[in-house]
Order: C-alpha cells, then sequence, then structure tokens
C-alpha cells in the first residue's frame, strides 16, 4: 500500500518539476504577487495531475481515449491561451520593479483555476499517467484503494514540487535587484509565447 502512495508521489513530483510555461508561469507570479499565488498556482497544476490520474488509474476507458483523441484541439485551445498569458506579461513589464501585490480573493481564484486549466488541456499529462497505470497494472477493475493511493500521492508529489519552488523563488527575490526582476519576467512572457506557439504548430503537424 505504502509502496503505491510512494510511487504516485514520486511520479506526480517528477511530472511537476519538468519544464514547461506553467513553471514560468509560477515563478512570474511567486515574484510580483507573492508565495500564496505562487502556491495556488500549483496547487491548480497539481489538481490537474491529480485528476488525470484519477482517469488513468481507475481505467476510465471512455474517458481517457476522449482526452488523447481530442488531443489536437486541446492542444491548440491550451496553446493560444499560452500566447496571450505571455504576450501579456510581455506588454505589462513594469509590474516587475514593484514589491509583490497584495490579491483580492478573484485575483487568487484566478492563479488556481488559470493554471488547472492550462494543465487540464495539456493533453501529454493524460499519455504520461496512462503509461503508469499500465506498469503499476491499475485500471483492470481490482480493488478501489489502490488507484485512490496512487491518486493522492500524484496530488502530494505535483503539490510539494509546487511549493518548494514558490519558497526558493521568494527567497531569491529578495536578492534580485529590480532590473533582474523585470528581466526574468520578460524572458517568462517570452517563453510561455513561444511554447504556446509550438503547442498549436504540434497540434497540426502531430
Amino acid at each position: 500500500m505504502f509502496s503505491l502512495l510512494l510511487r504516485g508521489f514520486a511520479l506526480g513530483f517528477a511530472i511537476a518539476a519538468s519544464p514547461g510555461p506553467i513553471f514560468f508561469l509560477c515563478v512570474r507570479r511567486t515574484l510580483l504577487q507573492g508565495r500564496l499565488a505562487g502556491v495556488l498556482s500549483g496547487f491548480g497544476v497539481a489538481t490537474a495531475d491529480a485528476f488525470y490520474a484519477a482517469i488513468a488509474t481507475f481505467g476510465v476507458a471512455a474517458l481517457a481515449a476522449a482526452f488523447v483523441a481530442g488531443r489536437r484541439p486541446l492542444a491548440v485551445v491550451g496553446g493560444g491561451i499560452l500566447v496571450g498569458f505571455g504576450l501579456r506579461i510581455l506588454f505589462d513589464r513594469r509590474q516587475a520593479a514593484e514589491a509583490p501585490a497584495a490579491l483580492t480573493g478573484r485575483g487568487l481564484a484566478w492563479a488556481y483555476v488559470s493554471t488547472l486549466g492550462l494543465t487540464i488541456t495539456n493533453p501529454a499529462t493524460i499519455i504520461s499517467f496512462a503509461a503508469l497505470a499500465a506498469t503499476l497494472g491499475l485500471g483492470t477493475g481490482g480493488s478501489f484503494v489502490s488507484p485512490a493511493l496512487v491518486v493522492g500521492g500524484v496530488l502530494l508529489g505535483s503539490a510539494a514540487w509546487w511549493c518548494i519552488l514558490v519558497v526558493a523563488t521568494s527567497l531569491l527575490r529578495a536578492r534580485m535587484t529590480p532590473a533582474v526582476v523585470r528581466g526574468i519576467s520578460t524572458f517568462s512572457g517570452l517563453a510561455i509565447a513561444v511554447l504556446g506557439i509550438l503547442a498549436v504548430i504540434s497540434a497540426f503537424s502531430g
């Protein structure tokens, strides 16, 4: 039992730690809006990871097939949103020189929902968790407990990575000059936009 929880934790941590647009988005939000915004952004990703892990490990074959079959429109939607995020960051770089701004309840909710939506529209995630289910021999109509442990481990592992990233980023921010923070923000916006363009291109070329 514990080994399944540990395997799920390791997988969730590893997938969350993979370089991607959400990494840059989470770092930027932590720098400009504080730890809470960064943590909630990470928790949005962790929720989506757990959602996909549940589909794969509980053997919801029809739903998993629907996500895989719809990977192209998902990639187009997700890529388009990423391009929009990236361009918005590039056109709003002046905020990078300011201290982290306090967020309202709506802003905190947006931090969570936005990354949840971006991760849900990434079809590569469901493929990763489908491979996990096959490796662990889950999704074959066995007991409820085993898949639940894996899903719980994935949620904890993904959330742990984002908490580590946010804490490390916030500690480094105090040592950064406004020019460095502005440069990181600019790079983040550019990286997010480019990754979004690549996602759209892959949808039509894959």
